[in-house]
């Protein structure tokens, strides 16, 4: 049996999967994927708090009663929020279901190798929330992504959103899900890394392109 923590896998990565390829059962898998979908609405939702990506709505609030403008605010909250929820449900199932049709892999193996990844990403757009507030820039700007090096070369705005998507945490992942998915299955390295560089560059794209048309959504 293996307990699942979150922890080792960021701090002993050999020896936490040597621990969790030979477990036979995964305990404590579900209580650690309810806190990271929990903490995941709760990130999202302060995001929406504090009002950042509202600006199409802040932008029209003279058009507005001031009862339609705090409805319009409580339905971002909400979406924002469930945005969350399903963001983290993708990258704890969705994700996993995807590698585990490709590899093999256990799939409930592959949800508690998920967990630090849910992990790093919402302490990224956490230190976004930081860099917003303070310094005024925006997620696609970041100093930790290629997306404020694209601003520099190009104007069109889905080349600069695909940049920005690709940061220092979304390099750590690819490298974590290589060397997972090279310990987990026969699948030699080169071929880790083409499954997963093809399957985050339908990631990015994805994400690039929802950015391009999220003022339609708002």
């Amino acid at each position: 049996m293996y307990q699942v923590r979150v922890a080792p896998l960021f701090f002993r990565r050999e020896h936490t999967f040597s621990r969790i390829c030979s477990a036979e059962k995964m305990d404590n898998l579900w209580r650690r994927v309810f806190l990271l979908l929990f903490l995941s609405i709760i990130v999202y939702g302060v995001t929406a708090w504090f009002g950042l990506g509202m600006d199409i709505i802040s932008n029209r609030a003279t058009s507005f009663t001031f009862e339609d403008y705090e409805i319009r605010k409580l339905f971002f909250l909400i979406g924002r929020s469930t945005f969350g929820l399903v963001f983290a449900l993708l990258i704890l199932f969705g994700s996993p279901f995807l590698l585990w049709m490709f590899t093999g892999i256990h799939y409930r193996k592959l949800v508690a190798l998920h967990l630090p990844i849910l992990m790093v990403l919402l302490l990224e757009r956490a230190l976004w929330i930081v860099l917003l507030v303070n310094t005024g820039l925006d997620w696609y700007v970041s100093p930790l992504s290629f997306g404020i090096i694209a601003s520099y070369i190009t104007d069109i705005p889905w080349i600069i959103y695909f940049f920005g998507t690709i940061s220092l945490v979304q390099l750590w992942i690819v490298w974590f899900q290589i060397k997972m998915i090279h310990y987990f299955s026969a699948w030699k390295r080169w071929q880790a890394w083409i499954l997963v560089l093809v399957l985050h560059m339908i990631y990015w794209s994805g994400a690039a392109a929802i950015a391009h048309v999220d003022v339609y959504f708002l």
